[in-house]
C-alpha cells in the first residue's frame, strides 16, 4: 500500500468493476472568448450540427408569452391585442424542426415578437398549427419526442438545468479534463444549476492527508496521487446526483487509462483546451482524439473543446455540457439505464 493513501478513510481499490466504456460520443465546441458560436453534434447517431449564440451570464428576461406543455405537444400564447392585429393574414409564423420565428403586421410595421433560434427539442414543423384565441396568438407545435417534458420553449440555461435531470434520472457527472481549475468551476456551476452536489476530488484528498496535491506531487509523486484518486472515485462510484470535479494533469486518475473503471459509473465529460478556430475543425480534433485512443480522456461520453479559458463565462461552458448530455441521452435512451445497472 502507498504511504499516501493508508491515511484516506476510502476503501482501496479491488477487483475492477464490470464498467465499460461507452462507445456513443458528443462534443461540443466554445470558440475563444467572446466570440459566441456553440456547435453540438453525435457522431454516433448522425444528428446535424445545431448552432446558436453562446449563453450570457446576466439573468434571464421576464417572460412576454404562457408556455404549456401537453404530453404530445407544446402550446404558446403571445399577447396581441395592444398591436391591434385585426386580421390573421397579418401574423406570419415560419418554424423549422429547431426554430420558431413569429411575427405580425402592425399599423404598417412588420413587427418581430419571438425569434427562438434553438427550440428545445425538434418539432414536426409540418404539423404546426396557430390561430388567433382573442387577444392572444396561440401557437401548438408537436413535439418529435412526446416523451420528453418541455420545461419551456427554448434550450436555454434555466430550461437545460431544470430539464435535463429528467434524462440523467439521478447519475451523477464526471468532469475531466487537463486543468483542475476549470474541471471544479464547470462542476459547481453544473451542480448548482441542477440541483446535484458539488464534490472536489482535490479537496477530499487534500482534507485527508492534510497537505495541497503540489506538495503531496512534489514528496511522492504522480502515481501516488493518482493511486490515491482512484480511491475517492471507488468510493464515489456508488453515490446519486453528484457533479465531481476530478483532478487535472498527469496525477489525475482520469488521464490514465487503467484508471477509469469508476468514472464509468456515471456520465463523463472532458473539458478540452483547443487549438481549432472553428467548429468544423474542433469537431475533427475531438474525431480524432476519440478514434486514435491515444488519449485517456478520449473515453470520455461528452467532449467539450474550449478555444480559450475566462472564469466569466463558466456558466456558457455549463451550458455547453448540458447541450451535449441532453443529446447524448436523446439518442441513447438506454444509455441511462444501463449505467444505473453497473451502479448496483
Amino acid at each position: 500500500m502507498l504511504a499516501s493513501t493508508s491515511s484516506l478513510s476510502f476503501p482501496l481499490p479491488s477487483t475492477p468493476s464490470p464498467y465499460c466504456h461507452r462507445t456513443t460520443t458528443c462534443c461540443c465546441f466554445m470558440p475563444a472568448w467572446p466570440r459566441s458560436l456553440l456547435a453540438s453534434f453525435s457522431p454516433a447517431t448522425h444528428l446535424r450540427p445545431r448552432l446558436r449564440a453562446s449563453v450570457s451570464a446576466s439573468p434571464a428576461p421576464a417572460k412576454d408569452y404562457e408556455f404549456n406543455d401537453g404530453n404530445g405537444e407544446v402550446e404558446l400564447r403571445l399577447d396581441i391585442g395592444k398591436l391591434g392585429i385585426e386580421n390573421s393574414r397579418d401574423v406570419f409564423v415560419d418554424v423549422d424542426d429547431m426554430s420558431l420565428l413569429v411575427r405580425a403586421k402592425s399599423a404598417g410595421t412588420l413587427q418581430t415578437l419571438m425569434n427562438v433560434k434553438q427550440l428545445f427539442d425538434r418539432i414536426k414543423s409540418s404539423e404546426t398549427i396557430w390561430f388567433i384565441d382573442e387577444d392572444q396568438l396561440v401557437v401548438n407545435l408537436k413535439k418529435v419526442d412526446q416523451e420528453l417534458k418541455w420545461p419551456d420553449i427554448d434550450e436555454s440555461w434555466e430550461s437545460l438545468t431544470s430539464g435535463i435531470t429528467q434524462l440523467l434520472t439521478g447519475i451523477s457527472l464526471h468532469i475531466v479534463g487537463d486543468s483542475t481549475d476549470i474541471n471544479e468551476a464547470v462542476a459547481k456551476e453544473i451542480a448548482e444549476g441542477i440541483g446535484y452536489l458539488p464534490v472536489c476530488t482535490s479537496e477530499l484528498l487534500e482534507s485527508a492527508t492534510q497537505k495541497s496535491i503540489d506538495t503531496w506531487v512534489a514528496l511522492e509523486g504522480v502515481d501516488s496521487v493518482a493511486e490515491a484518486e482512484c480511491v475517492v472515485l471507488e468510493s464515489l462510484s456508488s453515490h446519486v446526483r453528484t457533479v465531481v470535479a476530478t483532478l487535472g494533469g498527469k496525477h489525475g486518475a482520469a488521464s490514465r487509462f487503467d484508471k477509469w473503471q469508476y468514472l464509468h459509473a456515471g456520465f463523463t465529460v472532458w473539458l478540452s483546451v483547443s487549438n481549432a478556430n472553428d467548429e468544423a475543425s474542433a469537431k475533427e480534433e475531438a474525431r480524432r482524439s476519440v478514434s486514435s485512443g491515444n488519449i485517456a480522456y478520449a473515453k470520455a461520453d461528452v467532449v467539450v473543446k474550449l478555444g480559450g479559458w475566462d472564469p466569466e463565462y463558466t456558466r456558457a461552458v455549463a451550458q455547453g455540457c448540458l447541450v451535449a448530455l441532453k443529446q447524448l441521452t436523446l439518442a441513447d435512451k438506454k444509455l441511462a439505464g444501463a449505467i444505473l445497472l453497473l451502479i448496483k
